[in-house]
């Protein structure tokens, strides 16, 4: 069963990649999101998360439905607060019987959350405050 969270805390990465682990898996895919400081000339000195919680998990937990329906496991979680350079905002992880769906579907799941799922992030850079969220996908 998917494991999906929002927390204030920091994000155990060893302690949930131990929930994708199970002999009928054969791959296991995880992406860990960082606070970065530079974004092309743009240099970033820390990031404020917020997001609309109740709807955040909700739309997390059917994204990790659809994969999961497939025979892999999801385990999705995204930090919100006050993050620092280099912690982890988000980890994604998937275990599927072979490799290329859990590289698959651990991307598409990184990709959807970013378009589609209501969070926001206040970028504290060196020359001013930005917002970010869903409509920079891209980045």
């Amino acid at each position: 069963m998917a494991y999906v969270a929002i927390t204030d805390t920091p994000i155990d990465v060893t302690e949930l990649y131990h929930k994708l682990v199970d002999p009928k898996f054969g791959g296991i895919v995880t992406f860990v999101g960082i606070v970065r400081e530079w974004t092309d000339a743009i240099q970033t000195k820390s990031i404020t998360y917020t997001a609309y919680q109740e709807m955040a998990v909700k739309q997390m937990a059917q994204m990790a439905a659809k994969v999961e329906a497939t025979g892999s496991r999801v385990v999705m979680v995204h930090r919100i607060g006050h993050l620092e350079l280099t912690e982890a905002a988000v980890f994604i992880g998937v275990a599927a019987p072979h490799r290329k769906a859990a590289f698959q579907q651990c991307e598409a799941l990184i990709d959807e959350l970013k378009q589609t799922v209501p969070i926001w992030k206040e970028e504290f850079d060196a020359d001013k405050t930005r917002w970010g969220g869903l409509e920079d996908a891209a980045n």
